[in-house]
């Protein structure tokens, strides 16, 4: 299929240099069809649309600055090829972005590319999400927000209520939705009420930041990560003149992109709500940073997600009431996994999510009779 769509990167852009990362790259030229990217591991493009923004300021924005930093970096010791395939513009209507969009992630996912969008609005998030259509029976969507986005399902689709739709409408691939970092105020009590109901995951941005290390789980069993740059703190942007102070810092949300970068299940990655507001030095370079470390999260992939990788996984049970808890341990990371009890043969959502990561906190919990909340909210999920 030929992505007549993209527009090639300005290769003026490209810094002299052999030791820069943008010599580890390869440059899309247009009309370049996706067979033609045998050996690309990842593959950025950036998305110029936000028609959607409900707070839209009509001035136009685009991805040159981020690049020009991203570019500038220095590779880490990385064995993966990484490919800039350019920019989808505005389509004569939204619907033909989210087309394009949706096109562009569907071919990269099947040919075992992990797409890495830049975006404006994130709306284009639910684009992201309908290329998984018969790729993906049941999908695990994570987002870095300070809000939940599930909005009025029944209203136009908008950068504030994408989530809703992705709920409601068919084909029904969601299996589950996490939100990190969200901030209580921004979220009306009906929808933290209906996030419970649903039995989603939620962790408030004070909850992830005291201790980073309690959403890895999370994020190793996503298939596709979004990020609000909303969600990140003003003065980490360079912008203090952003209306909220509050959300995460540089270090915090590069710690979170590689936690998505290192899932063997991400499959692909997007940083969205990119505007004329973020035009600051300090958020190009954090984007491009962003960028660099989910890159250096897939070159150290474990690739434990595979038969032959759970085979040699440590087995542990632990009684607790009625149930008993099956735990299992990877000798090569140490990362922990909890058994999810098929509870009908014919369900076959469990055929996809049998094994749920966990933490080791989650283990010794079990030991003093606790049973892990996400291990709960997945069971029950799974006999409605």
């Amino acid at each position: 299929m030929e992505m007549d769509f993209f527009v090639p990167v300005n290769e003026e852009l490209l810094p002299e240099g052999g030791n820069l990362l943008a010599s580890s790259l390869q440059i899309n030229i247009l009309g370049r069809s996706f067979p033609d990217l045998d050996g690309v591991k990842v593959a950025i493009f950036g998305v110029l649309e936000d028609r959607l923004d409900e707070n839209r300021s009509g001035e136009p924005f685009d991805f040159t600055q981020i690049r020009r930093e991203f570019y500038g970096l220095f590779p880490g010791n990385w064995h993966l090829q990484v490919a800039d395939l350019g920019d989808i513009e505005k389509g004569e209507t939204v619907e033909d972005t989210f087309f394009a969009v949706q096109a562009a992630v569907s071919q990269c996912l099947k040919k075992g590319i992990i797409p890495v969008l830049l975006g404006g609005s994130q709306d284009l998030l639910y684009a992201q999400y309908r290329a998984y259509d018969g790729v993906e029976d049941m999908v695990n969507l994570v987002n870095i927000d300070s809000r939940f986005d599930l909005g009025d399902a029944d209203r136009p689709i908008s950068n504030r209520s994408y989530v809703g739709r992705i709920v409601v409408t068919k084909p029904y691939n969601l299996f589950n939705y996490s939100n990190l970092g969200y901030q209580t105020y921004f979220n009306s009590q009906d929808e933290i009420e209906l996030m419970d109901r649903l039995f989603f995951d939620a962790y408030r941005l004070g909850e992830v930041s005291g201790d980073i290390t309690v959403v890895e789980p999370v994020m190793r069993d996503a298939n596709l990560v979004g990020v609000d740059l909303h969600a990140i703190g003003g003065g980490a942007l360079g912008n203090y003149r952003l209306k909220s102070p509050n959300g995460f810092d540089g270090k915090e949300i590069c710690a979170l992109s590689r936690y998505a970068g290192i899932s063997d299940k991400v499959s692909s990655f997007g940083i969205f709500e990119f505007g004329a507001e973020f035009n600051f030095p300090a958020a190009h370079m954090l984007v491009a940073q962003m960028l660099w470390y989910f890159i250096e999260g897939v070159n150290f992939r474990k690739n434990e997600n595979t038969i032959s990788a759970k085979k040699e996984f440590i087995r542990y049970q632990v009684p607790i009431d009625d149930e008993v808890l099956v735990f299992f341990k990877s000798p090569v990371s140490g990362r922990w996994w909890i058994e999810i009890p098929f509870i009908s043969p014919a369900n076959n959502k469990l055929k996809r999510h049998s094994l749920l990561p966990c933490t080791e906190g989650d283990y010794l919990d079990a030991c003093n009779q606790m049973i892990p909340e996400r291990w709960y909210k997945t069971k029950r999920k799974n006999e409605i």
